[in-house]
């Protein structure tokens, strides 16, 4: 089950990529985030199977990491604390995955667009005391983990993680190619949604705040943001692959 939601993470961020890229060509089309992605499979022939499948997939991947706030690892002190925080934050992610996906499998609608989400959110907290410090450490956190993620990509920490003996030379090669690429571009777009999110925090306008679809919109709207969207295109998809090779040779 674990597998499976990370074979769907693979699918989604592949979509995510190939959206990204018409909206580098094409200047439009449809959201280039998750919703987006589900929207693509609703539409098309057995997306209705398809999108189940990711469900439970989805659901299992919830499951998998609550159990890892259970039992833990081998970490002692703050740094098993710490991991099994994630464990939690990343179940509950995916527990909410598996609802959204569910639902746009039955009614072949999906929720609001990360865009929509994230200047809701960041609008609700701004109308609460202290609200402008907690969107300007949750900007600093999403740029802080975009530059973490670059760096472990770029040292090729996620091999750590991955039965690597039992692949081919060529297969490894490429694995850690598409690895380094995709964490990569997710710490990018980490970076910027970031960026954003302080920027509406210190200007006091939600609306300043982008979700994916905003984040990727915004570098094509940079100078050579052509090339720099279909660059990071390419890494979200290549993240699509690296998470297709994890669903084969996670080590769980």
């Amino acid at each position: 089950m674990a597998r499976l939601g990370l074979f769907a993470r693979g699918v989604v961020y592949l979509l995510v990529g190939w959206l990204a890229v018409r909206i580098a060509f094409e200047g439009s089309g449809a959201q280039a985030d998750r919703q987006g992605a589900l929207q693509e499979i609703a539409h098309h022939t057995g997306g209705f199977i398809v999108l189940l499948a990711m469900a439970l997939g989805f659901a299992g991947y919830a499951i998998w990491r609550a159990t890892e706030v259970v039992t833990g690892d081998h970490e002692e002190g703050a740094k098993k604390w710490g991991k099994r925080a994630v464990s939690a934050g990343r179940a509950v992610l995916y527990g909410f995955f598996a609802v959204s996906t569910a639902h746009t499998a039955l009614s072949g609608r999906t929720g609001s667009g990360s865009d929509h989400t994230s200047k809701q959110a960041t609008a609700g907290v701004l109308g609460h005391s202290g609200g402008r410090a907690l969107v300007i450490a949750a900007g600093a956190a999403f740029v802080i983990a975009g530059v973490v993620l670059a760096v472990r990509g770029l040292l090729r920490k996620f091999e750590k993680q991955l039965r690597t003996g039992q692949m081919s030379p060529g297969m490894e090669k490429a694995v850690a190619a598409v690895g380094v690429g995709g964490q990569t571009a997710r710490g990018v777009v980490f970076a910027v949604i970031g960026g954003f999110l302080i920027d509406a925090a210190v200007r006091y306008e939600p609306q300043k705040a982008r979700g994916l679809d905003g984040a990727l919109r915004s570098i094509a709207g940079a100078p050579g943001g052509k090339a720099l969207l279909i660059a990071v295109a390419a890494g979200l998809a290549c993240f699509g692959l690296y998470s297709l090779a994890e669903a084969r040779y996670r080590r769980t």
